[in-house]
């Protein structure tokens, strides 16, 4: 098994790093002795996050750069691995959200979260996964979600692709594993950050929150010892249990209702 002294000296890609889990993942790899490069839209915060880990000793690269473009996967790869710095391990935690009811959601915004949060994380993969292979040694986290294990609706596009984002790490994490590379789909519940805010969920998302630093500690330490799929609280660990054993328009039906806007009908 691997062991967090592995990541000693290493350097890690963290996109989405501007915010909420992404910023935990940059301080727990950071404590860990990672070296790191940061990678989200908002240079100003990108800006502030490497100078508090610089001065707590990590060296720190900043590419800026919006995963809603196509072309930032490869933008990102260039200024990194295609420029000499040896990404061993990669972090695939962006990703966009929106509540309410899919018939009148804001159709970018859904188009969006496609891109971020699946074609996004297969591009990023591809490219960075094979330098990983050729040279029998790498880590991937994809950040997934606790909606991954069902349909959530009113945050049907958002589920759907965290599904996608699920499987496609187990997949992957199978074909590459006698390579040395190792992948880790993270599950984590509702979690301190700007998501809730962002894809409008108060409402729905209103209940306790765990923590972004909780959910990153618990994410590295199962990315480095191997783990394939991580929850990271009992209430995500029960839903993922339960879920195998009930018809899915039971689920469906009652989070209809639990999660149906007040304001309609």
């Amino acid at each position: 098994m691997a062991a967090s002294s592995d990541f000693q000296g290493k350097w890690a890609l963290i996109t989405g790093a501007s915010s909420g889990i992404g910023t935990a993942l940059a301080r727990e790899l950071a404590s860990r002795g990672a070296k790191l490069i940061l990678t989200a839209r908002r240079r100003d915060r990108l800006d502030a996050l490497a100078a508090e880990l610089s001065a707590n000793g990590t060296e720190t690269r900043i590419v800026v750069a919006d995963l809603i473009d196509p072309a930032a996967p490869q933008q990102i790869f260039d200024a990194t691995e295609g420029a000499g710095l040896v990404v061993d391990i990669l972090i695939n935690n962006a990703g966009l959200g929106q509540y309410g009811a899919f018939v009148t959601s804001n159709p970018d915004q859904e188009f969006s979260m496609v891109r971020v949060n699946c074609e996004a994380v297969v591009r990023l993969s591809r490219l960075f996964l094979a330098p990983m292979v050729e040279r029998r040694r790498g880590w991937m986290l994809v950040v997934a979600s606790a909606a991954s294990f069902q349909p959530v609706t009113y945050l049907s596009t958002y589920a759907a692709t965290k599904v996608f984002d699920r499987f496609f790490a187990l997949g992957v994490g199978a074909e590459v594993a006698r390579f040395g590379v190792k992948v880790t789909a993270l599950c984590p519940g509702t979690t301190e950050s700007e998501f809730i805010d962002v894809a409008h969920a108060n409402q729905f998302l209103n209940r306790k929150q765990q923590s972004a630093q909780d959910v990153a500690r618990i994410g590295i330490s199962a990315l480095a010892h191997g783990q394939h799929t991580v929850s990271t609280n009992l209430t995500g660990k029960l839903r993922s249990f339960f879920v195998r054993f009930l018809p899915v328009d039971l689920i469906t039906g009652f989070l209809e209702k639990a999660a149906r806007p007040k304001d309609r009908t």
